[in-house]
């Protein structure tokens, strides 16, 4: 039917093909699937989710380094001008004899003959003997104090922090990657336009193109006619306009034609005046449509539940703050310093270890609070999942009815168009034989101009259908 179609018309279109002939030569032509890929590549909103996805993974490994213990090495010097100088006074000091009884000292008291002791003026004991203590300075030092030493901490217990947080991380990751596939498929869809809107500029310049021919035949055969006298100037002037109307409309599928070349070439990202063309078919069957398909392979259905996992993981991660912590720290290395009148009093290798646990007990209701506030998050995604999950199913919905909608459109114009050719041919001979007036013959061909028009649009909405609906199921 369609080759029948393309024979009837070789007439029309073989001085459109003369005069593009040596430009084909010069242009690239570009399958749908080579300009997805090149939009693919140019795209900087791809690159930029493909970085945030890159970002993602390192944050992630950041995360997991929490559960080793880390370990860190560290050291410090002190120069300092100040001392600590003290001076301890002298004095006497009441000396001790060991008891022969009990083998213990006891005060060397002094005692009168009756064997009691014996009271000094300032009412204490009066001693037999006393030491004499003389005078002691102390110069405490801190110049030149340093240490060096390597310390190692390692959290046991952080209430769950550490691997909530880290889950989150896991998550996060996985809404970067959905996101990197959202942004692949609506730059698809946006190729897809770009590129049928041009194949849809150039089939409508090979009508106006077709259109303008039979116009101009019409044109010679009514001047032929009019110098012989069977017509008049009155049917020139009319076709004239038709002509008129004709060029007009080529003109704007020509300038139609460059602008979409441009867009499709900002869509690529190659420069906007290369001289391209699509080769695609307009002819082709379209993909086959599921009624049972779903949209559960959308990233958008799968970037909801992964939100609804980071606000679960956050409720987890706030709950944490209000629970135990556990940690271990040890410590080796080695000070030297603290002189103590010129001899050091600190110069050696050490090990040290620490448990921390830290337990809150009160903070009133501030953790309660926290935790309820972060399942109240919790449950305005999954509201808001619930509620974007009817609207990705009715555009499923819609999507699938459009495609439906299209293919019986392309149907009936495809129909129409053999019915208007034939039409005018018929409208021709009866023109031409005198049984009808050339007004009636001039609307049969714009008729058959419109509705070949229609039939491009109804195959181009048929292809754009097929992208919005492989869109609203996670086809792309």
């Amino acid at each position: 039917m369609e080759m029948r179609n393309i024979i009837h018309k070789i007439k029309y279109l073989l001085p459109l093909a003369v005069l593009f002939c040596g430009n084909v030569r010069a242009q690239q032509a570009w399958t749908l699937q080579a300009c997805r890929e090149k939009a693919l590549q140019h795209n900087r909103a791809i690159a930029i989710a493909e970085k945030t996805e890159e970002k993602t993974v390192y944050e992630s490994k950041s995360y997991l380094a929490n559960f080793f213990p880390r370990i860190s090495a560290s050291g410090a010097y002190l120069y300092t001008n100040t001392s600590l100088n003290k001076t301890l006074k002298g004095n006497y000091l009441p000396t001790f004899v060991p008891d022969p009884a009990t083998g213990q000292l006891k005060p060397n008291i002094l005692t009168a003959p009756d064997g009691s002791p014996v009271i000094g003026a300032d009412g204490n004991h009066v001693f037999k003997e006393y030491a004499y203590f003389p005078d002691m300075k102390f110069d405490v030092g801190l110049n030149g104090t340093c240490f060096a030493g390597i310390r190692a901490e390692q959290p046991l217990f952080m209430g769950g922090k550490i691997m909530s947080a880290y889950k989150m991380s896991l998550a996060g990751k996985d809404i970067a990657r959905l996101n990197s596939q959202l942004a692949r498929a609506q730059i698809i869809v946006e190729t897809d336009e770009a590129y049928w809107l041009c194949m849809k500029a150039v089939e409508s310049q090979k009508v106006a193109v077709a259109f303008r021919n039979v116009v101009n035949e019409l044109l010679q055969n009514v001047e032929n006619a009019y110098r012989t006298g069977m017509k008049t100037k009155n049917d020139i002037l009319k076709v004239q306009v038709q002509i008129n109307k004709a060029e007009l409309q080529l003109q704007q599928a020509e300038n139609a034609i460059r602008l979409s070349r441009m867009n499709l070439c900002r869509v690529m990202g190659i420069p906007l005046f290369s001289d391209i063309t699509v080769s695609e078919s307009l002819d082709e069957q379209p993909a086959e449509v599921s009624r049972s398909t779903d949209f559960t392979a959308r990233p958008e259905y799968s970037i909801l539940e992964k939100q609804i996992e980071l606000k679960d993981r956050q409720m987890k991660l706030v709950r944490s703050d209000f629970l135990p912590n556990i940690g271990v720290m040890a410590n080796y290395g080695y000070m030297k310093g603290l002189e103590m009148n010129g001899t050091p009093l600190i110069d050696k290798m050490s090990f040290s270890a620490l448990l921390s646990v830290k337990i809150p007990i009160f903070h009133w209701g501030e953790g309660m609070n926290k935790i309820r506030a972060a399942r109240v998050e919790k449950q305005i995604a999954q509201l808001q999942r619930d509620d974007l999950n009817e609207k990705m199913e009715l555009e499923m919905r819609k999507a699938l009815d459009k495609c439906e909608e299209s293919m019986l459109e392309v149907d009936m114009t495809v129909r129409a168009l053999e019915q208007a050719e034939e039409n005018m041919k018929t409208s021709r001979d009866h023109y031409e034989a005198g049984m009808e007036t050339l007004v009636s013959y001039l609307e049969t061909q714009t008729l058959w101009q419109q509705i070949w028009l229609e039939m491009i649009n109804a195959k181009i909405n048929r292809r754009l259908h097929e992208t919005y609906y492989l869109r609203a199921t996670g086809g792309l």
